[in-house]
């Protein structure tokens, strides 16, 4: 895993479409905006989880009793 630091209004570029910036830091929070082609999925890890999940449960469906 890559750590960097930044502050507000500072930015990463990822492959160079992918444009992520510190907004706000507010306490704990973070708040980022990220920059991407239309056809890059963005999720939060607990929604792309769930999300792995159906797909999973639609591919192989769970046996019933």
């Amino acid at each position: 895993m890559l750590v960097l630091s930044r502050k507000k209004n500072e930015s990463i570029v990822i492959d160079e479409s992918i444009v992520i910036t510190v907004v706000e830091i507010r306490g704990d929070k973070v708040r980022l905006g990220i920059e991407a082609p239309r056809d890059v999925s963005i999720h939060r890890n607990e929604v792309f989880e769930l999300i792995q999940n159906q797909i999973t449960e639609t591919v192989v469906p769970e046996k019933s009793e």
